[in-house]
């Protein structure tokens, strides 16, 4: 999953952090969502109730490929772990960070 950089508020307050920020979709996924948004707007005003079930349609959608993406992640630790392989604290560290920046991203108003 490619990684873009951004510069979020530091959790404790001073100031703030570079860090890179997992992409959570990949940049075709996203297109298509957006895509298929614009849509669902340019029917409301011809069908607003049709509209309103699209869009309830296509954030559940949305919220379902980043359950899976997360899924795919978490297994993929899981798996190293019950081969009895040691996952290096860089790359739980990195873990952590991807979680953060997702909890972060998902609460911001």
């Amino acid at each position: 999953m490619p990684a873009e950089t951004t510069t979020p508020p530091d959790p404790n307050g001073a100031g703030t952090v570079e860090e890179e920020t997992p992409q959570l979709l990949s940049t075709a996924d996203a297109d298509g969502f957006r895509g298929r948004w614009q849509e669902i707007q340019s029917k409301f005003v011809d069908d607003p109730r049709d509209a309103v079930q699209g869009a309830d349609a296509l954030v559940a959608e949305v919220m379902q490929s980043l359950a899976t993406t997360f899924a795919e992640h978490k297994k993929a630790l899981e798996e190293q772990w019950n081969r009895g392989e040691q996952v290096d604290t860089e790359g739980l560290r990195m873990a952590l960070r991807h979680y953060r920046s997702f909890f972060h991203r998902l609460l911001a108003e």
